[in-house]
């Protein structure tokens, strides 16, 4: 029963009602995916990336998330860009890369989003289209994508694909900093201590900036030593 291998691997590879033991996981899982079930052909796919109960590797991994993206398997489908833009596994390719993450945003995962959107916003793998790059950071960053709300909050202050909003920008940047993302808690830093978009208020944006700068960027570590 496919459904019962794929989840009981699940089970061993997160220690759930039994003792972790990845290599059993890999062994389960292994079983569901030579019956074509494209969930354990995508986390078997990830066991093989990672090194996780098994020797890494890399074309084994694509091989098997391929199998699961053409049979619609929205992270595969991800998981595969990710692969063709970095060169893991396949040849770097970053229009295919494009394609299979155009693949898996149009089946709303936000992650495909975030990067095709990038993708977009940059022109790399695709035209550049600043409109196409705002609506995708939108639809990740309307799912709770930190990293998708951070680049739209970028775009909103710079009117790059939008009408300049500074107060949605920093709207934005609150979203992503309260989830941890540094480059959106050095953003909504800035804004507070130059007032844009927000009233000017020193002591948030040291605050802001000490978040940021607790994680390594060296951006918030220079303001805040200014301030100091």
């Amino acid at each position: 029963h496919v459904e019962a291998q794929n989840n009981l691997g699940g089970m061993y590879q997160r220690g759930e009602g039994v003792k972790q033991d990845l290599k059993e996981a890999v062994r389960v899982y292994t079983l569901a995916a030579d019956q074509g079930h494209a969930d354990a052909q995508n986390n078997l796919g990830d066991m093989y990336q990672l090194g996780k109960g098994v020797t890494p590797d890399l074309k084994e991994a694509a091989r098997l998330y391929r199998l699961a993206a053409n049979q619609g398997h929205a992270k595969a489908q991800y998981n595969l860009g990710q692969m063709y833009k970095r060169g893991k596994g396949v040849k770097q390719h970053l229009k295919t890369a494009a394609q299979f993450y155009r693949l898996a945003a149009d089946q709303s995962d936000s992650d495909a989003q975030e990067k095709l959107g990038r993708m977009h916003q940059i022109g790399k793998g695709v035209k550049q289209d600043l409109k196409e790059a705002a609506r995708l950071y939108r639809l990740a960053a309307d799912q709770g994508h930190a990293a998708a709300q951070n680049y739209l909050g970028q775009m909103y202050k710079r009117g790059k694909g939008v009408k300049q909003d500074l107060k949605e920008a920093a709207r934005l940047y609150r979203l992503a900093a309260d989830q941890g993302n540094a480059v959106a808690q050095y953003n909504l830093g800035y804004m507070y201590q130059h007032g844009q978009g927000v009233k000017q208020h020193l002591k948030k944006a040291a605050q802001f900036y000490r978040l940021a700068a607790d994680q390594g960027d060296y951006n918030a570590q220079e303001k805040l030593g200014q301030m100091h």
